[in-house]
């Protein structure tokens, strides 16, 4: 039995989480109504999506029911800390670059303002039982991914965030795995950072390594899965030195002897040339060159030879003739990374024609769709309750979460 993630690697909001304040208002509405009635339905709460993906999700999901499942025991004096502690956290970011000492004094409040919300939470995780599928399961259109049964009260501010969680970590996975899947074995490298706001690189990450991929350009999206994120020398520091893309690959490999040295060769739009050039000087130091021609451009190494093809972009011609010169050269060593508005279907055409690719940089289509997921409770005091169209549907690939 696979072993789910500890709570403590997912960066969670704890108290926003616990006060529905990440929520949508009529789920922690739905909470406040049943307990200020005293109403403890015991409910089977139902999680499903609607294509054929690759999980993922589920152990942040645990680590949220984990953290914010349960109830105050004084609301009123809740709310008031709670406010307090959003003002604070606000004041914090107002002081951290004019006042140091008065950021300091701000994030010291706010800690002991959040402990006094501790001793006002009341934990009912241990009151749930908790059935699911792993992050990495494949999974079928309605699958039942999902059923957490217990006090509605207890978990009823939940759902916004959860079902958003699998959303979203679903979607990475299920791109990565359909790029894997397409390249054959080979390297996939995810390179989508840049089209997504910073905060979301953990989760992203770690839903791009449930899918597959080798690498990650950034720190945070390896973080959760243990690792270190990896790169090329980028077209910026090439700019800085003048465009002199043999200079700028030296000077990263003498910054930086340990690191893999790739070489990205598309600044002069001379792919081949200028790979030429970065073996020659960099021998057997050199690990690879990267060929990242936009799909606007056509590589002077392609217009001698352009025939019945489409010349822009990286083509399968233009990673032919890299490969042929630099072995004819005496660089066989030297891997061949292609980025630039990769998808699976232009990957399998690669792979159908074996174009001598050794990895594939894929940025924004792993970005792209949406797996929206349902929760819907199906049980009540353990008897079928569900709203029209839906109807508990046990699913035996389940597996109980021991706590």
């Amino acid at each position: 039995m696979p072993k789910h993630l500890d709570a403590h690697v997912f960066d969670l909001p704890v108290q926003e989480l616990r006060r529905g304040y990440r929520s949508d208002i009529y789920f922690w509405r739905e909470k406040i109504a049943l307990e200020s009635h005293d109403l403890h339905p015991d409910v089977t709460m139902q999680v499903f999506q609607k294509k054929d993906a690759v999980l993922c999700g589920i152990d942040e999901v645990l680590a949220v029911l984990k953290v914010a499942t349960g109830r105050y025991t004084d609301y009123d004096k809740a709310y008031k800390l709670f406010d307090k502690m959003i003002d604070l956290k606000s004041k914090a970011r107002q002081q951290f670059i004019g006042n140091h000492r008065a950021y300091l004094e701000a994030i010291e409040q706010k800690m002991e303002v959040s402990r006094q919300l501790d001793e006002l939470w009341e934990n009912g995780f241990q009151q749930l039982k908790i059935e699911t599928l792993y992050d990495g399961d494949h999974i079928a259109p309605w699958e039942t991914v999902m059923h957490i049964s217990g006090d509605a009260s207890l978990f009823a501010h939940l759902e916004t965030v959860y079902l958003g969680i699998l959303a979203r970590r679903t979607k990475i996975a299920s791109n990565v795995r359909g790029v894997v899947d397409a390249a054959n074995g080979k390297i996939v490298l995810y390179f989508p950072a840049r089209f997504d706001h910073w905060a979301v690189q953990g989760g992203d990450g770690y839903a791009a390594h449930i899918g597959g991929a080798t690498g990650v350009s950034t720190d945070a999206q390896a973080q959760w899965w243990g690792a270190k994120a990896s790169g090329t020398v980028p077209h910026a520091l090439i700019a800085a030195v003048g465009g002199d893309t043999v200079k700028a690959v030296t000077l990263f490999g003498e910054t930086y002897p340990d690191v893999d040295l790739v070489a990205l060769v598309d600044f002069d739009n001379d792919s081949v040339g200028t790979s030429l050039k970065c073996c020659e000087a960099l021998g057997e130091r050199l690990w690879g060159v990267r060929l990242d021609t936009s799909e606007t451009l056509v590589d002077k190494s392609i217009i001698p030879v352009m025939q019945n093809f489409k010349p822009i972009g990286v083509t399968p011609r233009l990673v032919e003739m890299t490969r042929q010169a630099l072995d004819k050269h005496g660089f066989g060593h030297v891997k061949i990374i292609v980025s630039g508005g990769f998808t699976p279907d232009r990957i399998v055409e690669f792979e159908r024609r074996q174009v001598p690719v050794d990895a594939y940089g894929v940025g924004s289509y792993l970005m792209r769709g949406v797996n929206a997921f349902t929760a819907d409770i199906v049980k009540l005091a353990g008897k079928p309750c569900a709203k029209v169209g839906r109807q508990y549907t046990p699913n035996p690939r389940l597996e109980l979460v021991q706590f």
